[in-house]
C-alpha cells in the first residue's frame, strides 16, 4: 500500500508543524548554475519534510523515527501550503532545458510530488485522515526490539505525544463531518476493533508492549528497569486513555454521522477531488470514462485466458462453476497458518533460484515473510509489500486460497516491492527525497508486471495456480470498471460486489474488503492496472524494436534503477533507453 512514501504520505494527507524559519528563507542564489539551485532547493524542501515529520536522517532500522508524532492542525496545514506555493514558484524558475539528465528526472519527481500536495490540499483532506484501508492510529506501536536505549526513550516520547495527536486527528474529523466530507458509514462496520487492542489497560497485553518485551540484554539492567518503568507510565497514562477516547468518538460520533452516500461525487467538490485523486496515485491524465473504457476491455480479454486456463485444468463447466468449485473445494485450503505461509516461503525459495535469469543486478539486503497483525488482519487486504518484510493474512483460512499465494508473493516479496525497495535503497547515490518517494503506478504497476513475469519464470505449476494469477489480474483490471463505476457512475455497493465476484475467484471476504477499499479511497486501486500495462506495452515495443539484443535482464534493471517515478518519466526513459540500443545501463555501475 502505499501513497508515495511513508514520509511524503504523512505530508500529503495529514501533518504540519510551523515552517522552520532556516528553511522558508532558503532560496538558491540566481548567480548558481541551474542544477546547483535545484539541488538547494529540493534539499531544504527535504530538510523541511523531516521537520515536518519529527523524523530523522537516517536509513538506520529504528533510528528514523524522532521523538515526537506530526502535528495535524489547521493552521500548520495552511503554512504547508505556503511552504508547497513557495517550492513550485521557486522550482518554475530553474532553466530545465541546462539540466543534466539525471537532474530533469529529479526535478519532474519533486515537481509531481508538490503539485499533488498542493492539489489534494485544496480539498482539505485532512479532515478525512482514514480509510476502510488505512488509518493513523495501526501503525504507531512498534512490532519488534529496538537496538539502543536513545530509540527506546525516543519511543516512549512518541507514546507520550500519542493523546495530542489523536485530539488534532479527531478535530479534523468533526470538521469533515459537519461538511458531509467523511468516509462512507457502509465500509466502517467493525473497523472499530483496530482501535480496541491498543485501549488495552493491562500494559504487558497491550501491543505498544512488544518492542519493551523484546530489549536486548546489551542495555545495562538499571537502564532497562528505567525504560521499562516509563514505558509502564507512557501506555497507561496516555496510550490507553487516548485510544480510548478515540474509540468512543469512533463509535459514537463518527460511525453514526458519516455519510450514507457512496460516490467521490457526493462529497463536497466530489468530481474535482475525484480527478484529482485519480492524477495523484496514477501521475496520468485519464478521466474516469476513459479508465472505465479501458477496464472493459481487459476484463474481456483476461476473461477469454480464463477460460483457456479452465479447459487446461480439465474442468467440465462454464467459468462461473469453475470459480464456485475454486472458492469451495477444501483441496485449495490451507489447514493452519503455517502451511499458508510455508507455501509462500517456498514460492520465493523458487524465485530465488530464477532471478539470475531475469536480472543483472540483485539486492543484497533481505525480506522476511510475516503474517498480518491480527489486531488489523479481519479488514485488511491479502498482503502488503515492504522492505524489511512482506505480510501474508491468514486471519480466515478458508478466504485466502493456495491458488492465489504464488501471484501473492510475487507481488509482495519477490521480485515485486520488497525486491525493488533493497534495489532502491542499495541504489545510486541520488537525493534523499528520491529514496522515500512512491508513486502507486510505477510501484504497483511493477509489482502486478512481476505477477505476470512469474508465467515465464515457471512459478505457476498448476492450472489452478495459473488461474489465480489471472484472477489476481482480473482483480486490478476490475477495479478500473468498479472505481469509476462507484465514483462517476453511482454504483452501488452490492452492484460492485457482484461485479468483483463474478470475475474473479476471489473469497467472498476478499471481494468484500476490496470494495471497501474502493468505496472509501477513490482511485488509489486505479495505479495496479494501468502502471502494469505501460510497463507490459513498453516491454512488447523494446522487444519488437531491438529484436535479438532485448535482454530481459537489462529491461529491469533499467527500470529498477530508475526509482519510482510517474508513469510518463518512466515511458520516456524506456524509450530512451530503447533507443540507445538496450544496453546494460548498470554496467558501469557495477565496476
Amino acid at each position: 500500500m502505499s501513497r508515495r512514501s511513508n514520509l511524503l504520505l504523512a505530508l500529503g494527507c495529514a501533518i504540519a508543524f510551523p515552517l522552520p524559519p532556516a528553511v522558508a528563507q532558503t532560496a538558491p542564489a540566481a548567480a548558481q548554475s541551474p542544477e546547483a539551485r535545484l539541488r538547494a532547493l529540493y534539499d531544504a524542501d527535504w530538510q523541511w519534510r523531516l521537520a515536518q515529520t519529527g523524523q530523522r536522517d537516517s536509513d538506520e532500522p529504528g533510528e528514523s523515527a524522532g521523538d515526537r508524532l506530526p502535528r495535524v492542525s489547521p493552521a500548520a496545514q495552511a503554512e504547508r501550503v505556503a511552504h508547497w506555493r513557495a517550492m513550485l514558484a521557486q522550482l518554475d524558475a530553474v532553466p530545465m532545458a541546462s539540466l543534466p539528465r539525471e537532474e530533469r528526472i529529479n526535478a519532474a519527481v519533486f515537481r509531481t510530488t508538490l503539485e499533488a500536495d498542493l492539489a489534494g490540499s485544496a480539498f482539505r483532506p485532512w479532515e478525512m485522515p482514514f480509510n476502510a484501508d488505512s488509518n493513523f492510529w495501526s501503525y504507531l506501536a512498534g512490532r519488534s526490539g529496538y537496538r539502543t536505549a536513545d530509540q527506546y526513550r525516543r519511543y516512549i516520547a512518541r507514546m507520550r505525544d500519542v493523546p495530542r495527536y489523536f485530539d488534532e486527528h479527531i478535530a479534523n474529523m468533526q470538521a469533515g463531518l459537519a461538511r458531509g466530507f467523511s468516509v462512507p458509514r457502509v465500509t466502517l462496520e467493525g473497523r472499530d476493533a483496530s482501535i480496541t487492542a491498543f485501549a488495552e489497560p493491562d500494559v504487558t497485553k497491550n501491543p505498544f508492549w512488544a518492542p519493551i518485551a523484546a530489549m536486548p540484554a546489551s542495555i545495562p539492567a538499571a537502564e532497562r528497569a528505567a525504560i521499562e518503568a516509563d514505558a509502564r507510565a507512557a501506555i497507561s497514562q496516555a496510550v490507553v486513555p487516548a485510544y480510548g477516547k478515540l474509540l468512543g468518538f469512533f463509535r459514537e460520533t463518527y460511525l453514526p454521522k458519516a455519510r450514507t452516500s457512496l460516490a467521490a461525487d457526493a462529497l463536497p467538490q466530489g468530481k474535482a477531488f475525484y480527478a484529482q485523486q485519480i492524477r495523484e496515485y496514477t501521475t496520468l491524465d485519464l478521466t474516469p470514462e476513459a479508465i472505465h473504457a479501458i477496464g472493459l476491455k481487459e476484463v474481456a480479454r483476461i476473461e477469454a485466458e480464463m477460460a483457456g486456463v479452465m479447459k487446461a485444468a480439465k474442468f467440465d463447466g462454464d467459468l462461473k462453476a469453475f470459480t464456485t468449485f475454486l472458492r469451495t473445494d477444501p483441496q485449495f485450503v490451507a489447514r493452519t497458518p503455517d502451511e499458508l505461509m510455508g507455501v509462500s516461503s517456498y514460492v520465493a525459495k523458487r524465485v530465488d533460484g530464477r532471478l539470475k535469469d531475469f536480472f543483472g543486478l540483485l539486492p543484497r539486503y533481505r525480506f522476511a515473510i510475516r503474517e498480518v497483525d491480527p489486531a488489523i488482519a479481519p479488514f485488511y487486504t491479502a498482503g502488503r509489500g515492504g522492505l524489511d518484510a512482506c505480510q501474508m493474512n491468514t486471519y480466515d483460512l478458508p478466504s485466502r486460497p493456495l491458488y492465489n499465494i504464488p501471484a501473492l508473493t510475487l507481488h509482495e516479496c519477490a521480485p515485486g516491492h520488497s525486491f525493488q525497495a533493497a534495489l532502491a535503497l542499495e541504489g545510486p547515490d541520488r537525493p534523499k527525497f528520491r529514496g522515500r518517494t512512491y508513486f502507486s503506478g510505477y510501484g504497483e504497476g511493477w509489482g502486478l508486471y512481476t505477477e505476470w513475469l512469474g508465467t515465464l519464470m515457471g512459478v505457476y505449476r498448476t492450472p489452478y495456480e495459473d488461474f489465480g494469477r489471472l484472477s489476481y489480474e482480473m482483480w486490478r483490471a476490475a477495479r478500473l470498471v468498479i472505481d469509476t463505476g462507484i465514483h462517476r457512475y453511482g454504483w452501488s455497493r452490492d452492484k460492485a460486489i457482484a461485479y468483483l465476484a463474478d470475475h474473479t475467484a476471489l473469497s467472498r471476504r476478499e471481494v468484500e474488503t476490496e470494495v471497501d477499499r474502493y468505496i472509501s479511497w477513490p482511485g488509489q486501486a486505479l495505479a495496479y492496472k494501468l502502471g502494469e500495462m505501460s510497463i507490459r506495452r513498453k516491454r512488447a515495443e523494446a522487444e519488437a524494436k531491438l529484436g535479438e539484443r532485448f535482454d530481459q535482464r537489462w529491461f529491469h534493471d533499467m527500470i529498477l534503477d530508475l526509482g519510482s517515478v510517474p508513469l510518463p518519466v518512466l515511458e520516456d526513459e524506456i524509450d530512451r533507453w530503447i533507443a540507445a540500443g538496450g544496453p546494460d545501463t548498470l554496467k558501469e555501475r557495477r565496476g
